[in-house]
């Protein structure tokens, strides 16, 4: 492979622990449950896309850029995680964040503020590509270099950093002496699960990797993480093509969208604090635990299978829900 000769710069804690979860495996039925601790990265209070950013930001620096453009909705972990990442480089965060200007900015709302980043606020269901594209404009008309990073930091640059999570997962396995069956992890925008998927099929070869969307309809994110999934794969080298059929998405623990939590997502988030003090949050991976959890319940998981749970973060998020709770 060629990760190594990638452009990279070193934001993230790595590696992250692969730990048991054996209160919350005994109280739903598993032999053994594993969690993958990317809630532990570091960077801003951790989560997935420190391992994105690696790779996307040092495309930045090489260009030279002094700001940084990207988007998501009010409680957006990417835009934390990247305006963190900017003020570490030395550069500029501005956030086009999807869901017009909030009354409070609670969250990551407050962590961003806190990071110094700058806002645009846009309706709800904008074009955000397309917003962002006119604030790069008028940055650039005022003397600045912009960088623009798509939702969620989803580009194949931003899915090599789950190719190099997979290798790390796979080294942990060999070390503890594990074979996995499933793992389960939340789909979002698709770079995390695109990245992952092409890394477990090269080094964990068998292992069913279960995407839990939490917002997009599973045929157009399918198509999101094979493209993804192939155009990283040459990336680094690997001689794979994720196809379509190769990604499993299940969108029924969606619910009534993005950012809106279910009553499974809420049970999800209770069972895990209250067995192993494992904090899910209301967007992303407390709908992926209810989709783990739905598997079992529907005969898709055996009892005795082995299964690790990506954790991608987003603890932050969980304070701008305490109506919920």
């Amino acid at each position: 492979m060629r990760i190594g000769s990638l452009p990279r710069v070193r934001l993230a804690d790595l590696p992250t622990p692969l730990e048991e979860a054996p209160r919350l495996g005994e109280r739903l039925g598993l032999r053994r449950l594993f969690v993958k601790r990317d809630d532990n990265t570091g960077l801003a209070m951790g989560g997935n896309k420190a391992r994105k950013l690696e790779f996307v930001m040092a495309e930045a620096v090489r260009q030279g850029c002094d700001t940084v453009i990207t988007t998501g909705g009010l409680q957006s972990n990417h835009a934390r995680m990247t305006a963190a990442a900017a003020v570490r480089l030395g550069m500029r965060p501005v956030l086009v964040l999807d869901g017009g200007k909030p009354g409070r900015y609670p969250g990551n709302l407050l962590l961003d503020k806190v990071l110094g980043a700058e806002f645009e606020f846009v309706p709800k269901g904008s074009d955000v590509d397309l917003e962002m594209a006119k604030v790069a404009s008028r940055l650039k008309a005022g003397g600045a270099k912009p960088f623009v990073i798509p939702l969620g930091g989803s580009t194949p640059l931003g899915a090599v950093g789950y190719v190099n999570a997979a290798l790390e997962m796979a080294g942990q396995l060999v070390d503890m002496g594990m074979k996995i069956d499933h793992v389960f992890l939340a789909a979002g925008s698709g770079g995390t699960m695109a990245g992952l998927l092409l890394g477990l099929k090269a080094f964990v070869p068998g292992t069913k990797v279960w995407g839990i969307s939490v917002g997009k309809g599973s045929g157009r994110l399918r198509e999101v993480v094979a493209g993804l999934g192939t155009e990283a794969a040459s990336l680094v080298g690997l001689p794979l093509v994720v196809e379509p059929a190769d990604v499993l998405i299940d969108d029924s623990y969606v619910g009534d969208g993005y950012g809106i939590p279910t009553p499974e997502c809420v049970e999800a988030i209770r069972l895990a604090a209250a067995t192993d003090g494992l904090i899910l949050d209301p967007v992303y991976t407390g709908k992926a635990m209810a989709g783990l959890i739905g598997h079992l319940r529907d005969g898709l998981i055996r009892p005795d299978e082995n299964v690790v749970f990506v954790h991608t973060g987003g603890a932050p998020g969980l304070f701008a829900y305490e109506e919920w709770f």
